[in-house]
C-alpha cells in the first residue's frame, strides 16, 4: 500500500490549526463583550466544532484541476508501488 504523501499526513492538522484559529476568535470575542468565562468557553467549543465539520465538508467537495490531478499521478508514479 502507497504511504500517503506528507501533504496529506499534515492536512487533518491544518484544518484543526485553522479551527482553533477561528473558534478563538470568538470565544475572545464574546468574552471580552460579556465578560463571562463560561460563556464564552461554550462558545469556542460551539465554534470549534463548527468550523471543523464546515473546513472538513469544504475539503471534501474540491476537486483538483487537471494540472493538480497531472501532477498527482507524477507523484504517484514516482513512488514504488507497495505489496
Amino acid at each position: 500500500m502507497n504511504q500517503p504523501s506528507r501533504r496529506d499526513r499534515l492536512k487533518p492538522v491544518e484544518l484543526l490549526v485553522l479551527s482553533a484559529i477561528l473558534s478563538l476568535f470568538v470565544g475572545l470575542t464574546v468574552l471580552l463583550t460579556t465578560r463571562d468565562l463560561i460563556l464564552a468557553a461554550i462558545f469556542f467549543g460551539i465554534a470549534f466544532i463548527v468550523v471543523l465539520v464546515v473546513m472538513a465538508m469544504f475539503s471534501l467537495t474540491i476537486k483538483p484541476n487537471e494540472m493538480e490531478q497531472h501532477e498527482i499521478d507524477d507523484e504517484d508514479s514516482d513512488h514504488p508501488k507497495g505489496h
